[in-house]
């Protein structure tokens, strides 16, 4: 039987994080040729070398150099570039990761060219039709083929939305898998003592969705309680560039540098974002990732948005959704030791690449016995 091409598509450093466990577990397979489609959706002049060394991925095997514009155009020129790339090397299956526009555009060609498509985190719903990430993933959803869904509750959510049962897995949170493969890396990175935090209590701070830093009377509003929780706790504030656009344009910029318990960084990579989210008191964000990771760490985490595609953080983890004028309480009764404990969701458990690599070779009508037998060839041409 020949050998099943599988695209893993990426398109900004997340979705390298979370396609890197699945790459790793596919790679080492004989079934499959597994192929990294980078669609440089966004430039990040971080993605270097190092950031692939870290994840030990090879450089992607394809790039299709998208680049930055509107929804439409990023989503038209992706879909144009990647339909080049399957009529050359058409793939058995085409992996799509998320909820960023490449996401959509890449299972859109594969569901128009026929070619089996297979959305890892599915399922996932803010019910917020403002966010461009809902509409991603409710197309993606909608033509895919194959769900892997992180969480019981998106499996839901998508047995409400009508699609067949069959469709439907839930592997569990790649992102897990991710932290966990770089655990050592994370622990050993000295972020904590390099900015002086190491020992004290602190709270970590991200901010960059454009419903809280885009009006004036918003973000002022937040840099005035985050200065207050700054009296009670050290903040570390890893200010995204579209943030601290806004903090100069609005004038706010100068509250936050002249806060004596306010240190501002630079946007931290994976590996220094974790090892102080590791150590941290209390995470305030407006993200979404971060959100499952301190679930999984058991860290506070006070979320500042009206609604998270990840419920499962908040009826099974430590994660709360609050309203600014609410973090000053909530770090100090995270300080204090009186936070909700929470737990780890189902599958939450490092091992949901393993699971999916599996769901593919069986959904491939790869036997167990067959695939031993190719592993062994393979092993004796060596």
């Amino acid at each position: 039987m020949s050998t099943k091409r599988i695209h893993l598509i990426a398109a900004a450093r997340p979705n390298f994080m979370k396609v890197a466990p699945l790459y790793h577990a596919l790679s080492g397979e004989s079934w499959c040729t597994v192929e990294i489609v980078h669609t440089g959706q966004h430039y990040d002049p971080n993605m270097s070398d190092a950031f692939f060394r870290d994840l030990r991925l090879p450089a992607p095997h394809f790039h299709l150099e998208v680049g930055s514009g509107t929804h439409a155009e990023q989503t038209g020129r992706t879909m144009m570039a990647y339909e080049k790339v399957c009529f050359e090397h058409r793939p058995d299956w085409i992996v799509v990761v998320g909820d960023v526009n490449a996401t959509a555009a890449c299972a859109m060609v594969g569901a128009k060219l026929c070619i089996p498509v297979v959305h890892l985190e599915a399922g996932l719903r803010s019910r917020d039709r403002t966010m461009p990430e809902e509409i991603n993933r409710l197309v993606t959803d909608a033509i895919a083929d194959v769900l892997w869904t992180p969480s019981h509750d998106a499996d839901a959510n998508l047995r409400a939305e009508g699609v067949p049962e069959e469709k439907i897995e839930c592997v569990g949170n790649i992102m897990i898998d991710s932290f966990e493969m770089m655990r050592e890396q994370i622990a050993a990175a000295g972020t904590r003592e390099r900015l002086g935090l190491a020992g004290k209590p602190y709270a970590v701070v991200t901010l960059h969705r454009p419903s809280n830093v885009d009006h004036r009377d918003k973000l002022a509003e937040l840099v005035g309680e985050l200065v207050r929780v700054s009296r009670d706790l050290q903040i570390l504030f890893a200010v995204h560039p579209r943030t601290r656009r806004r903090l100069e344009e609005f004038g706010l910029l100068d509250q936050l540098t002249g806060a004596p318990g306010v240190l501002l960084s630079e946007p931290l990579g994976y590996v220094d974002f974790m090892n102080l989210v590791s150590g941290c008191t209390i995470v305030i964000t407006d993200s979404g990732g971060v959100q499952e990771e301190t679930t999984y760490l058991g860290i506070p985490c006070a979320t500042l948005r009206e609604n998270t595609e990840r419920p499962v953080t908040i009826t099974e983890g430590t994660n709360r959704l609050l309203k600014p004028h609410e973090i000053v309480d909530a770090a100090r009764r995270a300080a204090a030791g009186e936070w909700p404990k929470g737990r780890r969701p189902d599958l939450w458990d490092g091992r949901t690449a393993l699971r999916a690599a599996e769901s593919l070779r069986r959904r491939s009508g790869i036997e167990r016995g067959e695939r031993d037998l190719q592993s062994a060839g393979a092993g004796a041409t060596h």
